[in-house]
This record gives structure tokens, C-alpha cells and sequence, in this order.
């Protein structure tokens, strides 16, 4: 029983996000069969895709930004002319998130106040409050299109993470967005755009091919303004010449070293120079919509450097848009892509140093299987190596934020405190420092300072969620006899029901994956 236990742990660990509470027998049905409890998700239609009403496409999306953007410079052009600098110069304010708020919300309880951005906190406003706590307070700044989509999006999110039964699709999704990473925070049209990439980019292909997400990735706005593509020109193109500027290589660097070959992967400065070439073009329509409909993917000719280039030994005659295609295409199927993207896959589902012969199945089945990404998680999930291998990789700070949401049934309708927890915990959503996204590593996230402020949340959870809850009864869903001696005794000696609870979401049944 307790081996079953632990084949169930795996399931909902390493693949998934952790059992649910409430109803749930999710330990008991992953028990019974634990690859098969994992693939059934991989078996419904469609059901990776995310479709809500209010999710609009990217170039909806792109006109509602234009749209606000015209309001707000005509009413800071109006105050100026009023002689109101200080109006002319407002921007919408944004709110901190307490860490209590966060607790309270995924204890399932109501927050004095809703926040009403996922920004940091305001240093000065914190200041005032502490000094004054009982001083009258500034209304909150209604939100502007922006944030309300940012929201929406991440709300989506989080509610299809908590109602999955494992929750394995949703991870893959969480996988090769962050593989494919933008950042939020590049921009206004970048925030908006950053859950419709998602859901347009990658969610339809995370169980299709691996060219056919690399195309989608790579051709979608979003993509094209975060590593400033639609700034690319071809040196001899028409606008190269005529503006007296040239290349911007960002976008090419990180296909061939971030999204495909990776480091030390075959490919010299000179290809990274011969690919920035033929992806000049490649842009997306503004707000006048010129070359088509604002905000989607469009080809300029007039921005792309003429004539044929030579790239990793093959030479691309120009055929516009289609050069730059059949690029893509060749380096999704070179070996070098499928090694780094084995070697990642199993990095994050199985261990930081992920065992060499699961590394090499996978690169396999992936050349062999022309990239088809179904075929090569199938495989990790038919490998014993994925399944044996000892639960040492400690959740991401989504990862275990979902994970306590899930165990305490509390699905949320209101984002912004988990938002504010995902700051806290440095891993804003969709908001990576770097092209290269958030690491993936205990190095990482079991960091001893990362980890005071698990505990912190924990503990502030536990106290709002009262003595309610038994934590012995959590243990057997988190784990059942899959979980320690040392752990049941830890809950068991706990001074009281909020300590016992605190520290099961800190013990390595709940932590790690």
C-alpha cells in the first residue's frame, strides 16, 4: 500500500499540482493507477485550450490598448492646457497586497479591502499608514483596461489550475510558457498581451509539434515586441536605407540559444547575424493599421533585407515571410534542438540533474517523432526513471501557491492576492527578469530566504483558516502512507491545529515534487 502511496504522490507531485481537498479522492484515484490517473488528462479534446468568455484575441486586445492610450493622452493634453501639471503627469496608482490579504484569500477568507493591482508595495504609502494607521485613506485608483485584462487572464489561469484533476496539462502549459517566456512588465501592450500569447501561442500546441509552437511563438506580437523585432531592418531593405538603421538581433539570439539550439548548441555569431537577416519583416500592424489589422502578425516587405542568406550551412533563398518559415523549420529538427529540449523536460518534471538515459529516449523520440511533443511526454510518463526517481525538486512558488489552494478547496474569484504572493515569493506571473524565464532549480527556489517566506504564508494561512481543519486529515489527501514517520509526528506534537497545518504545507510531502 504504501508503495501505491507513493506511485500517487509522484502522479500528483511531480506531474501535477497536488491533491485537492474537499470531495476529493484524488490520493485514492492515483493510486489505483497512476500513469493512467497522469495521461487521462492528455486524452480530452481540446482540453488544454483556454476559452472564456472576456479572454479577447491579441489584436482586440491591441485596440483596446490604442484606444485607452488616445484617452490618456487627450486628457493629460487637456489639463496641461487647464494648467494642471499635476493631472498632466497622473498615471493610475497602484495598491499594495499585504501578505495577511494573501493568507486570508487562500484560507478562503474575505480581505478587508480587494486589492486592486499585483504591483510591489508602495514604500511611501506603507510608511503613512504605519504611522497613522487610523488615518483616513485614499479611495482605491479604479483599474484601467490593462490591469482588468491582466487580472481576467491570470484569474483563468490559477481557476483552470484548481479544478484540473491532476492538473499535468496545466503544467506542461506553465513548462513551454515559461520556455517561451515575454515579461509583463516590458510594456503596456506587453501586459496585456501576456495571457493571449498563452492562450494563442502556446496552449494549442503543447501536445501538437514543437515547429508548429515555435512558429506560432515566434510570429506572435507578443514575441515580436518583447525582443523588439518590429525595430529590425534589413541594412539594404527599403526603410534600412531610408532611416539609417539596421538590425536588431534580440529576437534571433534567443531562437537559436534559448528556444532551440541552446549554448554550445552548433551555431556561430555569424548565424545569429543571417537569421536576424531573414526575420526582418517580421512585425506586427499599429494602431493605424497600415499593413492590417492592429496588433497582428503582418510581413513588411519594405523592412526585410533582400536576397538569400546562408544559415548553419544551408542556404535560404529570399521568399519573404517563407524564408524565415522555412528557417524555423529546419532548426526545430536539428539534433542540437533536440537535446537541449529533452535535457530541459526532463530538468523540470524528474530532477536538477536529470538521468541521461531518459535524456536520450527523449531526444529520440523527438527526432524520430518530427517534434511531435506528445510523443515525447508519453514517453516520460512510460518511463520507470520519471516514476522511481526520488521526489527532490521543490515546487515553484506557483507551483505551491496553487498546490495550497488546491488542498484547502478554495478556488479564487479574485486574483491579486496570489498575484501579490507570487511577487512576494519572486516569481511574478507571466514576468521574468530575462529572456531566459525563471530558473528551475532548488538552487533557486529552496534558497534559505525563499523559504522563511513560504513558511510566513504558511503560517498566516493556517491562522486564517482557524482550527476548522483538521491537518491529519490533509496529510492523508497530501499523501496518505506515502507520508514519514517524522512528518505525522511533527503534526501530531504541534501545539495546536493552525501550527499542525503551517507546518504540512512546509513539510517535503508538500514541498517537494
Amino acid at each position: 500500500m504504501a508503495r501505491d502511496a507513493r506511485s500517487a504522490l509522484v502522479a500528483l507531485n511531480r506531474f501535477g499540482f497536488g491533491a485537492r481537498g474537499g470531495a476529493s479522492d484524488d490520493l485514492v484515484n492515483a493510486a489505483s493507477d497512476p500513469r493512467g490517473f497522469v495521461k487521462a488528462e492528455l486524452s480530452r479534446p481540446d482540453g488544454v485550450l483556454l476559452e472564456m468568455p472576456g479572454l479577447l484575441s491579441t489584436p482586440a486586445l491591441a485596440e483596446a490598448v490604442f484606444a485607452y492610450q488616445a484617452e490618456v493622452k487627450q486628457a493629460r493634453e487637456a489639463a496641461a492646457k487647464a494648467g494642471a501639471p499635476e493631472a498632466a503627469q497622473a498615471t493610475p496608482a497602484r495598491r499594495s497586497l499585504s501578505l495577511d490579504r494573501a493568507a486570508m484569500a487562500m484560507a478562503g477568507k474575505e480581505p478587508d479591502m480587494k486589492p486592486q493591482d499585483s504591483g510591489n508595495a508602495n514604500a511611501t504609502m506603507a510608511a503613512t499608514e504605519a504611522m497613522a494607521p487610523n488615518a483616513a485613506k485614499p479611495p482605491p485608483q479604479p483599474l484601467n483596461i490593462i490591469q482588468k485584462t491582466y487580472r481576467a487572464e491570470a484569474l483563468a489561469r490559477l481557476q483552470r489550475a484548481f479544478i484540473a484533476d491532476c492538473g499535468f496539462t496545466e503544467r506542461l502549459v506553465a513548462f513551454w510558457s515559461n520556455h517561451f517566456c515575454i515579461s509583463a512588465n516590458k510594456g503596456e501592450l506587453a501586459r496585456i498581451w501576456a495571457g493571449s500569447f498563452e492562450r494563442e501561442a502556446i496552449r494549442p500546441h503543447v501536445l501538437g509539434r514543437f515547429g508548429d509552437m515555435l512558429r506560432a511563438v515566434e510570429q506572435h506580437p507578443a514575441m515580436l515586441f518583447f525582443l523588439d523585432n518590429q525595430q529590425s531592418l534589413g541594412p539594404e531593405s527599403r526603410a534600412g536605407q531610408n532611416r539609417k538603421r539596421g538590425l536588431n538581433e534580440n529576437l534571433a539570439r534567443e531562437i537559436m540559444e534559448l528556444h532551440t539550439l541552446g549554448v554550445g548548441g552548433g551555431y556561430t555569431q555569424e548565424d545569429v547575424t543571417s537569421l536576424a537577416r531573414i526575420i526582418t519583416g517580421w512585425t506586427f500592424a499599429g494602431r493605424q493599421g497600415k499593413l492590417g489589422a492592429p496588433g497582428s502578425f503582418v510581413f513588411n516587405p519594405n523592412a526585410h533585407q533582400p536576397g538569400a542568406q546562408l544559415l548553419l550551412g544551408k542556404t535560404y533563398d529570399d521568399g519573404g515571410v517563407a524564408q524565415g518559415e522555412a528557417a524555423l523549420s529546419d532548426i526545430s529538427r536539428h539534433p542540437s534542438t533536440a537535446r537541449f529540449i529533452a535535457t530541459k523536460f526532463v530538468r523540470h518534471f524528474v530532477a536538477d540533474d536529470p538521468p541521461p538515459l531518459l535524456v536520450r529516449r527523449l531526444t529520440e523520440v523527438f527526432q524520430k517523432s518530427d517534434g511531435d511533443l506528445r510523443a515525447m511526454t508519453s514517453s516520460l510518463l512510460n518511463s520507470d526513471e520519471a516514476w522511481q526517481a526520488p521526489l527532490t525538486k521543490v515546487r515553484s512558488p506557483y507551483e505551491f501557491l496553487v498546490a495550497t489552494g488546491r488542498l484547502l478547496a478554495r478556488i479564487p474569484d479574485e486574483p491579486g492576492l496570489y498575484l501579490s504572493s507570487l511577487n512576494l515569493l519572486g516569481q511574478p506571473l507571466w514576468s521574468p527578469a530575462g529572456p531566459n524565464g525563471f530558473p528551475d532549480s532548488n538552487a533557486a527556489w529552496a534558497a534559505p530566504e525563499g523559504m522563511k517566506l513560504r513558511l510566513d504564508i504558511s503560517a498566516q494561512v493556517a491562522a486564517r483558516a482557524g482550527g476548522a481543519i483538521d491537518p491529519r486529515d490533509l496529510l492523508e489527501l497530501v499523501a496518505g502512507d506515502a507520508a514519514s514517520p517524522e512528518t505525522r509526528q511533527t503534526i501530531e506534537r504541534a501545539e495546536s491545529r493552525q501550527q499542525a497545518l503551517a507546518l504540512l504545507l512546509m513539510s517535503p510531502e508538500f514541498q517537494r515534487r
